[in-house]
Formats: structure tokens, sequence, C-alpha cells
């Protein structure tokens, strides 16, 4: 087939080589993707809609050549929203918003298999509205103890209030997400982020870290804060990732956390559990969430002598930061000058 034409959202738009194989483990197509958003759609854009992406593109299909793009092109159709977003260093750049549906497929048509996702709205991108909780597991940590630590964030969070919600990653993680009140801006969720990965090494330390150097993490899982980080994108719900059998990042029940097996949902399975159960994230806009209880636990934290915690080495050197080195690294150094 050379090309499918659909009519979305009052955009006439050209599918090109929609039999391409992008999935080769079972042979799922550029049209078998396009099909996955649409039966998706309704929580897909719930998650997505008018927020800025970041695209991970795959133009021969998952195991290709890749690449992220930053930039919608100049020679992008008309009728595509953008916003003029920031990188860490100050770098501007015209991302692709998600505006429709069509914004979504428009991109999978360029061979987009990944949608990493801004915590702002392109209305308001001073603004981060979104706390992302990532649970990233070491050397050593499965699936079983990823669960008990998202059980512990939960109970955690609602003895402050916070309603959280759990996805898989499509890879090996978990991810935890609040919908928060438009208040606060990325450092702030940041920092309560830092905070509350802090109080949970302090409450659980044989399982969770918050140590942001692989060294000190031991088989632990840790909660990685720097997700938070202004002008950071976390892969999107819903959205398939760019693996061989297609997997999704798949919002959940709690109540399904205990026997979920992420690797069997896929743009082929996750459609029709959406059909039978929903969206397990139903109405969580409706009920944002304020991270105050969080941010006077970052103060205390700072009042008692704690610095911050380590930035990524893309952002500029930040106040109260403490040095950028590898603590074994930093004794080595330390030995050589005695």
């Amino acid at each position: 087939m050379s090309g499918a034409t659909l009519e979305i959202d009052g955009v006439e738009l050209t599918i090109s080589s929609p039999d391409k194989v992008y999935f080769p483990e079972r042979g799922e197509t550029k049209l078998a993707l396009v099909r996955y958003y649409q039966a998706v759609a309704g929580p897909l854009l719930d998650r997505l809609g008018g927020r800025p992406l970041l695209l991970e593109r795959y133009p021969d299909g998952a195991g290709g050549k890749s690449w992220f793009q930053k930039r919608t092109p100049k020679n992008a159709p008309s009728w595509l929203t953008t916003a003029v977003v920031s990188t860490p260093n100050g770098t501007t750049s015209d991302a692709l918003v998600a505006a429709n549906l069509a914004h979504v497929l428009w991109a999978v048509n360029q061979g987009c298999l990944g949608f990493h996702v801004w915590p702002n709205r392109a209305a308001a991108l001073d603004i981060a509205d979104e706390l992302r909780i990532d649970l990233d597991p070491s050397p050593g940590i499965g699936f079983p103890q990823l669960r008990e630590a998202a059980i512990l964030v939960r109970e955690f969070l609602a003895e402050l209030g916070i309603e959280v919600y759990v996805k898989t990653s499509g890879s090996r993680g978990l991810h935890l997400y609040s919908m928060l009140e438009p208040r606060w801006d990325g450092y702030e969720v940041r920092a309560a982020a830092v905070a509350l990965a802090r109080a949970l090494e302090r409450r659980h330390p044989t399982l969770i870290t918050a140590q942001w150097w692989k060294e000190e993490r031991g088989s632990r899982v840790f909660v990685d804060f720097n997700q938070n980080a202004p002008h950071k994108t976390v892969f999107g719900a819903w959205c398939v990732r760019p693996r061989l059998g297609g997997q999704v990042s798949t919002p959940i029940t709690w109540d399904e956390l205990a026997t979920v097996e992420p690797d069997t949902l896929t743009l082929s399975t996750v459609p029709a559990l959406v059909a039978e159960r929903g969206d397990p994230w139903a109405g969580a806009n409706d009920r944002p969430q304020s991270i105050e209880a969080l941010l006077e636990m970052s103060r205390e934290d700072m009042a008692g002598g704690l610095m911050d915690a380590p930035w990524p080495p893309v952002y500029p050197k930040m106040p109260n930061e403490p040095p950028r080195v590898a603590p074994s690294r930093a004794k080595k150094a330390t030995a050589a000058d005695e």
C-alpha cells in the first residue's frame, strides 16, 4: 500500500508506507501504530494534550537508527501547533504540541516511536503541573522490589494527603504521577521530589535510595528526583516504546500492580484492556494536588544543613549544590592532596 489517508480533527493526513514494519517481534506496522493511538485517543490526550513533546524518531522502525528531535521542521504543515521551549543551557526550540490526535499521528508518520512529554502546558510554560516519581531499578533489583517501593511511596504520600497514580514505564521501571495545582515552577517541583526521595530513604533505607551517584545506591530502588528538573521530559503515558515488541507505558490501577506483567502491555493488547476497564487515571486532572507538605520538608532539610541534591551534568551549577564529582573520585583527590 503506497499510502493511507485519514480525516482526523479536520485535517486530511496521509500515512506514507503504512505497511512498513515498525515492531519486528510480531510484525506490527506503521498503520498498526496509527490504529493503536486512535484506539486510546481519549486517555492519551488527557495526559499529553496541550503539552510540548520531544520526539524520538526511528524511521526504519524499532531497532533501527534513531535520534531525538526537539524542533518541528521548517517544512511542517502550517496547521501544526508548536511552542518555544528552552533547554537547560538556554537554547530554544520550536517543539510540537500535542494539540489533538492529528498532531500525534503526524509525528507517527515521521517515524516517531517515542513521545517524551514536558511537565508544562504550552499555555503556561512557567508552571510544572505534574510531580513525576521515577522508580529506577539498580543492579540486583527486580520488578517485585519496584512494586514494593511503589506501594510504600503511595502510603507515604497518602499520609501527606497527596493522591498518586501508577503506570508501567514501557521498560524496566515504574512511574508514579501526581497531578498538581498550577502553583509551582519546575525548580519547586524538583525540590519537592528531592525531599520525597530523602524521606523515603530515611524510612526504608534497605529498599529505597535517594543517592544520585550509582556507586552509593547499592541494590536499592532509586527515586530519580531529577526527572522533575526544569526542561526535563519523561516518556509519556499510553505511548509506545521503540522496543521490538512495541511495549506501552501503561497506566494501571493500584490493584493491577500486584499481577501486572509489563512486557505483555503492547500496542496489540492495551486497546482491549482500555475497552474492558477504561482509563485508570480518569478524572485525575479534576483533582489537582498540593505539594506544600513536601516543600515544607525540603525547607526543613535545608535548615538542618543538607545541601541540594546533585543536578544532571547538562544543567548549570545550581546554588547550594554539592560538587559534581563521584564520592570515590572526591576521596581520591583528597588523599592525593594530603
